[in-house]
């Protein structure tokens, strides 16, 4: 069945514009997307959240999956650096299959971490994607670990509530 385009929003009258052009899913199907998606993703400040207490395991919890150069130029603290390319050769030695894992790579235009992420699940180990990447880590304002130590920038307030431990998200 195919579902008509509402010319005319429902309650005020006004034209649908683009948003409502195609109308949302029902609540069942949208439930289900978005449990979907949070199966599938997290976000840099969940990370940093779990990293941060007592029962978080970095040694084999985040996975960096960028170059050695990437790797030296700043990493998340504690991350297990497996570029893409060696997780069929190296996975079974850096990570325990029992513990799920979280890949990144440089950012939101790079599909390095979903390749990870892929490879990682074709090889039976559960994962996440870190949405934002290496990029959004530091624009978040979180430490780094360089070749020359450790590294923290100030937040970027386009992308980190400022004065605020959170977004309240």
């Amino acid at each position: 069945m195919i579902t008509q385009i509402p010319q005319h929003n429902a309650v005020s009258g006004r034209p649908a514009g683009p948003v409502l052009a195609v109308p949302p899913a029902a609540p069942a199907d949208a439930a289900a997307y978005f449990a979907a998606h949070l199966a599938l993703h997290t976000d840099v400040a969940d990370v940093h959240s779990a990293l941060a207490t007592a029962d978080a395991s970095p040694l084999d919890f985040v996975v960096d999956s960028r170059s050695t150069e990437a790797w030296d130029q700043g990493h998340v603290p504690g991350a297990v650096h497996l570029p893409s390319a060696r997780i069929p050769q190296d996975a079974g030695e850096l990570l325990d299959p029992a513990v799920p894992v979280v890949v990144y790579c440089w950012g939101p235009g790079c599909d390095g971490a979903t390749r990870a992420a892929l490879t990682l699940a074709r090889l039976g180990y559960r994962v996440k994607e870190m949405l934002g990447g290496i990029e959004y880590w530091i624009r978040e304002g979180y430490e780094v670990t360089t070749r020359q130590g450790t590294e923290q920038r100030p937040a970027d307030p386009l992308t980190a509530p400022v004065g605020a431990a959170d977004c309240g998200c």
